[in-house]
C-alpha cells in the first residue's frame, strides 16, 4: 500500500542553507559538553535575550493515560501544559548532552523519555513546595553563556539562528528555552540546598582522601599470555569437534536480512545541480553568505578565496543531495505502485531506467551490512521489512539516497560445524593455550611466594623460572592510564591487585581473557606533599561537589519512589510488560 507521507520531499531553501553554517559549527562545539548532567550552566551575558523571550510552539507531549490523565505529583494534578513543557525541556537537555533530539534516536525507549519527564515535572512540584524562583537577571545571564557555549572565539550564536535551527524544526520556540534555562538554575539550587549535607568535608578528610587516591605504588609484573602457548596445543578433529560440542551456544547467528537496494548517489547529480546554480546570481550569493558569516565559521581556510569555495561546495552538494532525492522519490512511487506487489519490482524496474540494483550480504540488526557503510536508518529500515511490506524508501545517507526491496530473511541459527570449522579450530586453541597460560601464572605465584620468603628476589625468581619482570611506571588509584601495560591487562585489575597486597609480597595469580598476571609490591611511595599542597584545594571542591550531587540523587530517587506513584508512568511501571495473549 502506498503511503504518501513516505515521499515527502524536504527542500531546504538557499537562504535557509547558509543558516546551517552556524549549526554545524554548533554541534561541533556541543560536542565538548557531553559529560553534562542536570547542570548544563553555572553562571551563565547577553543583553538582548529577555528580547526574544516571546511564546514558542509547544511540542506535542506523549505520555499520560487515557483522557489526558497525566496523574498527581504533590498532591496536583498534572496537567497537559505541564508535561509538554516538561518534555520539551528533556527534549533540550538530551539534545545538548547527545547532538540530537530522542526522537531521533532508535535505540531510546519511549518509556527512558518518559521516566525522565515525570522526574522533571518531580522537580518543578518540589521546587514550588520551595518556594524557589530566577529572577531576570540570573536568566539573562544565563542565556548568554548558553549561546556563547555554543559559538566561537568567544562570539555567541545570535538566539533568532538557534531558534530557527535546531528549536522550530522540532516544534519547540524560544519560550520552551527559556523554561529550560529557567528550570535548570532551579535545579542547580536546589541541589545546593537539598544536598548540603553531602558538602560536609573537613580538611582532614578532604587530605586523606587525597592521600588515598594519590598515593603510588612502585610495582613489578610478569604477565603469561596465551600466545606463548599455541605451539603446544593440538587441533585435532576429535578436540575440535568436542569443543563446538560444549560451545555450540556461542557460535548462534543472530537473525539477518538480505536486501536489494538502488543507490542514488549524490555525485550522479554535482554536474546538474552545479548547472542550475550558474543559472542564478551564485558568485554574489556566495559572496553574500560570505559577509555574513564571516572568515571565523571557516577555519580551515586560509583565504577568502578558500572559504568561498567551501561555500560553493556545500551549496552544491545540497542541491545534488535534494536532486537525488527527488529522483529517488519518483522511483519509489513506481516501484511501490507495481500489481502485484513481490520484491523483483525493484530491480526489474531498475533495468528499465538503467539503473543498477544490488544485493547486500546478510547482516544482523547490530552490525548492519558488511558491503558499505549504511546509515542507521537503512538498517532500521531493513529491519522493519516483511511480506506485508516489501519494500521501504527513500532513506537518506551522507552521500545519496537508498530506496529498499526485501531480498532474504534468514532466522537466528547455529551454523554446523563443517561451515565455521576454521573459526572454532582458532578458539579452541586459543582456550585452550589460554588454559596453559594461567596453570604457568599460577605456578608461578606459588614458586615466587615461597622463594621471596627466603630471601630471593622477584626479579631473580622470574628470570630464573624463564620470565621476564617488567617494571611499571609508578601508579596511583587515580592513575588514569598505564601504558607500560599495553594490551596485556587492564589497568583497574592491576590496581585491584597492587592496592591488595602488602609491600615486599606478591599478588594472587590474576587471570585475564588472554592468560593473566602475578604482580610484586616493591614499595609504597610517600605522597609528593607540594603537589598535595597545589592540587589540594580544587580536590577538596571536587569532592563536595560529588558528595553534594550524590546526597541529592538519594534524595531524588526516595522522592520518586514516594511521590510518583500516582502517575501512569509508575502504575505501567508496577504493572511490568503487557502479556500477549
Amino acid at each position: 500500500m502506498l503511503k504518501g507521507c513516505r515521499f515527502c520531499v524536504c527542500l531546504v531553501s538557499a537562504g535557509q542553507l547558509g543558516l546551517l553554517f552556524n549549526f554545524f559549527t554548533m554541534i561541533g562545539t556541543i560536542r565538548k559538553h557531553s559529560s553534562w548532567l542536570w547542570i548544563v550552566i553555572a553562571g551563565l551575558t547577553i543583553v538582548s535575550f529577555v528580547v526574544f523571550m516571546g511564546s514558542g510552539p509547544a511540542r506535542n507531549g506523549g505520555g499520560g493515560g487515557a483522557g489526558g490523565d497525566f496523574g498527581t505529583i504533590y498532591g496536583r494534578p498534572v496537567t497537559a501544559r505541564d508535561f509538554q513543557r516538561a518534555q520539551a525541556e528533556f527534549y533540550l537537555f538530551y539534545w545538548l548532552r547527545n547532538g540530537l533530539f530522542p526522537d531521533k534516536n532508535p535505540d531510546l525507549k519511549r518509556e527512558d523519555t518518559e521516566r525522565e519527564v515525570y522526574l522533571r515535572l518531580l522537580l518543578a512540584g518540589k521546587a514550588r513546595q520551595l518556594d524557589i524562583h530566577v529572577g531576570p537577571e540570573a536568566l539573562v545571564t544565563a542565556g548568554s553563556d548558553f549561546l556563547r557555549s555554543l559559538g566561537r572565539n568567544g562570539q555567541p550564536v545570535t538566539l533568532d539562528k538557534f531558534a530557527q535551527q535546531v528549536l522550530a524544526p522540532e516544534g519547540l520556540g524560544v519560550a520552551d528555552l527559556q523554561d529550560f534555562l529557567r528550570d535548570e538554575l532551579v535545579v542547580q539550587q536546589m541541589i545546593q540546598t537539598l544536598g548540603l549535607a553531602g558538602a560536609l568535608v573537613t580538611p582532614q578528610e578532604a587530605g586523606q582522601l587525597y592521600d588515598r587516591e594519590h598515593q603510588e605504588i612502585a610495582a613489578q609484573a610478569v604477565f603469561f599470555s596465551a600466545s606463548n602457548y599455541l605451539a603446544q596445543v593440538a587441533a585435532t578433529p576429535a578436540a575440535v569437534g568436542r569443543f563446538y560440542t560444549n560451545y555450540q551456544a556461542a557460535y548462534r547467528e543472530p537473525a539477518r536480512v538480505q536486501v536489494s537496494y538502488v543507490f542514488f548517489d549524490v555525485t550522479n547529480y554535482l554536474t546538474q545541480a552545479q548547472a542550475e546554480w550558474e543559472k542564478t546570481n551564485f558568485t554574489e550569493y556566495v559572496n553574500a553568505v560570505y559577509q555574513q558569516y564571516g572568515p571565523s565559521q571557516f577555519p580551515d581556510a586560509k583565504t577568502p578565496d578558500e572559504a568561498k569555495a567551501k561555500i560553493r561546495t556545500l551549496l552544491i552538494r545540497d542541491r545534488a543531495l535534494r536532486d537525488a532525492r527527488q529522483a529517488a522519490n519518483e522511483f519509489a512511487t513506481a516501484v511501490f505502485a507495481v500489481e502485484p506487489a513481490k520484491a523483483e519490482n525493484l530491480a526489474a524496474y531498475a533495468q528499465q531506467k538503467g539503473l543498477v540494483a544490488r544485493t547486500t550480504a546478510p547482516f544482523s540488526a547490530n552490525a548492519g551490512p558488511e558491503d558499505f557503510r549504511a546509515p542507521a536508518a537503512f538498517t532500521k529500515a531493513a529491519f522493519q521489512l516483511s511480506a506485508e511490506e516489501l519494500f521501504a524508501g527513500p532513506i537518506a545517507g551522507p552521500d545519496g539516497i537508498y530506496v529498499l526491496a526485501l531480498a532474504n530473511q534468514l532466522p537466528s541459527a547455529i551454523p554446523p560445524l563443517d561451515e565455521i570449522r576454521g573459526r572454532v579450530t582458532q578458539d579452541f586453541q586459543q582456550r585452550e593455550a589460554a588454559a596453559r597460560a594461567q596453570s604457568a601464572g599460577t605456578n608461578f605465584y606459588v614458586k615466587a611466594s615461597v622463594q621471596l620468603a627466603v630471601g630471593s628476589s622477584f626479579a631473580q625468581t622470574a628470570v630464573a623460572a624463564g620470565y621476564a619482570p617488567l617494571v611499571l611506571t609508578p601508579f596511583s588509584l587515580s592513575t588514569p592510564e598505564l601504558p607500560d601495560l599495553g594490551d596485556r591487562a587492564d589497568l583497574r585489575s592491576v590496581k585491584q591487585a597492587a592496592f591488595t597486597t602488602a609491600p615486599g609480597h606478591v599478588s594472587n595469580f590474576v587471570p585475564t581473557e588472554d592468560g593473566g598476571f602475578v604482580l610484586f609490591v616493591k614499595q609504597v611511595l610517600p605522597v609528593d606533599m607540594a603537589k598535595k599542597a597545589a592540587e589540594l584545594p580544587e580536590y577538596t571542591a571536587q569532592i563536595r561537589r560529588s558528595r553534594q550531587s550524590e546526597a541529592f540523587n538519594l534524595w531524588l530517587q526516595s522522592e520518586a519512589n514516594r511521590e510518583l506513584h500516582d502517575t501512569p508512568f509508575y502504575r505501567k511501571m508496577m504493572a511490568g510488560p503487557a502479556k500477549s495473549p
